[in-house]
């Protein structure tokens, strides 16, 4: 039996936060079920050799998953010295100045410091090197709403009535760790979608020259000490505002010019007429799912390699609100399309004390008081919905296929509804929809509705498809076992809760969050594709309590749970955010090539 990690890499606390009896038994009675009892599986499979043979895909996919999982924790940092060296090894470059200091407090909040886990900070950041830093930080510092830390105090900057509270909850933040700080600006996107969609060849460009100059400096030439911001401020430069893209722009034309030639999105343009039902591709067989089971999350998300979404997610057809550029500047937000050049911060839900999106700390019941079913209640957003394009939504779609009444009719008499078609038989062997049983079992195991509809609850185009339901508090949903997820206008801000909770996270986004490295589907949460064609194989698989699935469920749960409490911690996002403003304020100084932390290299 493998075990969950090397318990020689935790400390003492953590050995007795995770390894306790009641993990052990779940965890050993998971393990031996999932990996060893087929018998039932195998009976069921039976009907469908040809899609599964003797064993199902998702069984496959938690055995890698693990082991990834495992691998990346066996490259844990326990000590300066040992960071650093992974640091020049992984990313060319010697640390940042302070990076002892930002170690030493990861240490002290018995964080996980995996350097891969530090990934998406240099993603985002790699096309900033390129740029004339003068003229970087002067944009940086001008920008309409900042964040700033001068002399050790973090302060925010920007008119901030009747906003959202996101530039207060950040600068809330960055002041926890702002005396370890030099002086920097974070600008700050308060709007809920991003803003940066440079094109394939600019960037391309931009990061073939910061691979250029990228350098490991030699030790004697190394400083510690930045410039500073002293001059700008006195400069006091105007706000600069490049060419942005608003309303009349079609956002899939802006975004699909972000894709490489040789992507299948490459030239796609967006449809001209979204009246006809959502179209799914023919032969379905994506390249990143094994037997129809999403096995590479990075591609499941990225629309350059699925051009269908243009016309199945609302961010492409119509956001609540455009305002995008083709131009690189530096601006900070929660959340990003894959192909957008924001820089990643926590999202600001995630900070707020609000229970509306976390369940506050009821987490729900243990595994066996829960309801075998699931459950999602939540706002009909996802994008400006109207007559001819709410069928290609999101949302709409999840809730539609979850519609007991809706899939019997499909079942019936073959009626295709406007948001779905049912999945290939070729594909799932799910054994309710071979006895055309689909939607009398949904209508028993799932229990979804919207709690609003926009632009409003009276649009009569919405009356024969949905009703507005009461909303159900996050924490009573925990009360059930299953928990979908999927995108609004940006990223959905209750995932982290789901996965703090005590049931299983189903997750379906195209949106990349600053803690994507950290998390591992089919560990701890269930990855869906964004056409939603394997939720029934999913929930049917992890349903199934004749089978291994109830056991898989419940230690993905498990699992989920304890890692975003060791990892998605508030004292993670702020070493999250610490270590990202150190590297951030490098790029903005005029030697940058020569700054460094050095220190464990000089003893």
């Amino acid at each position: 039996m493998f075990r969950l990690w090397d318990p020689r890499v935790l400390t003492s606390r953590l050995v007795v936060r995770y390894l306790t009896v009641g993990f052990l038994a779940v965890f050993a009675v998971a393990n031996y079920v999932l990996w060893h009892d087929t018998e039932s599986w195998d009976t069921a499979s039976l009907h469908n050799t040809m899609a599964f043979g003797h064993k199902h895909p998702i069984k496959k996919l938690m055995v890698e998953a693990k082991a990834h999982h495992d691998h990346l924790l066996d490259r844990r940092s326990h000590d300066v010295e040992a960071a650093a060296a992974r640091y020049r090894a992984r990313r060319g470059r010697h640390p940042p100045p302070g990076f002892d200091r930002w170690f030493k407090a990861a240490l002290d909040a018995d964080a996980i410091v995996v350097e891969e886990y530090f990934d998406r900070i240099y993603k985002d950041l790699t096309p900033f090197w390129a740029l004339d830093p003068n003229i970087v930080k002067r944009r940086a510092n001008a920008w309409h709403w900042v964040v700033k830390v001068r002399n050790g105090t973090a302060f925010g900057v920007g008119d901030v009535e009747g906003r959202v509270p996101w530039l207060q909850l950040w600068t809330a933040l960055v002041k926890e760790f702002a005396e370890h700080l030099p002086d920097v600006d974070m600008p700050i996107n308060m709007m809920d979608e991003p803003r940066m969609l440079v094109p394939y060849d600019d960037i391309a460009k931009l990061v073939e020259l910061e691979n250029k100059e990228r350098k490991l400096a030699k030790v004697n030439e190394v400083t510690a000490e930045f410039k500073g911001l002293e001059h700008v401020d006195q400069d006091k430069p105007d706000p600069y505002d490049p060419e942005w893209f608003g309303p009349s722009s079609q956002y899939w034309d802006l975004a699909v010019k972000t894709c490489g030639p040789g992507t299948p999105a490459y030239g796609v343009e967006q449809l001209k007429d979204f009246s006809a039902p959502a179209e799914f591709p023919r032969n379905w067989r994506p390249s990143y799912a094994l037997k129809g089971f999403v096995q590479n999350w990075t591609a499941a998300m990225d629309p350059c390699l699925q051009p269908h979404l243009r016309q199945l997610h609302g961010s492409f057809i119509e956001p609540v609100s455009l305002s995008s550029t083709h131009e690189l500047i530096p601006l900070f937000g929660g959340s990003k399309l894959p192909m957008n050049n924001d820089i990643l911060i926590p999202g600001a839900m995630y900070l707020t004390p609000d229970e509306f999106y976390s369940g506050g700390e009821n987490h729900g019941p243990a595994w066996r008081h829960k309801k075998n079913g699931l459950i999602w209640r939540g706002v009909g957003s996802g994008g400006r919905p109207k007559e001819d394009t709410w069928h290609h939504f999101q949302r709409h779609r999840l809730v539609d296929m979850l519609n007991g009444t809706t899939v019997s009719r499909a079942e019936a008499d073959g009626t295709r509804a406007p948001t779905f078609e049912l999945p290939s038989s070729d594909m799932y062997a799910n054994k309710h929809q071979r006895r055309g049983e689909l939607g009398a079992w949904i209508k028993k195991f799932a229990d979804t509705a919207f709690v609003e509809l926009l632009p409003d609850d009276d649009c009569d185009f919405f009356a024969p498809y949905f009703k507005i339901s009461e909303p159900i508090p996050m924490n009573r949903q925990y009360a059930y076992k299953y928990l979908p997820d999927a995108d609004g206008n940006s990223f959905s801000a209750r995932f982290r809760g789901f996965l703090r909770s005590t049931s299983l996270p189903l997750k379906a986004t195209v949106y990349a969050e600053w803690h994507d490295d950290r998390l591992t589907p089919w560990v701890h949460f269930v990855p869906l594709d964004n056409t939603f064609q394997d939720l029934y194989g999913a929930i049917e698989f992890f349903a199934d309590s004749d089978g291994p699935g109830d056991a898989a469920a419940r230690f993905i749960a498990e699992m989920g749970r304890e890692w975003a409490e060791t990892v998605l911690r508030r004292e993670d996002m702020r070493l999250y955010v610490w270590r990202l403003l150190l590297e951030w304020t490098r790029v903005c100084d005029e030697n940058r090539h020569t700054l460094g932390f050095v220190g464990d290299l000089k003893s």
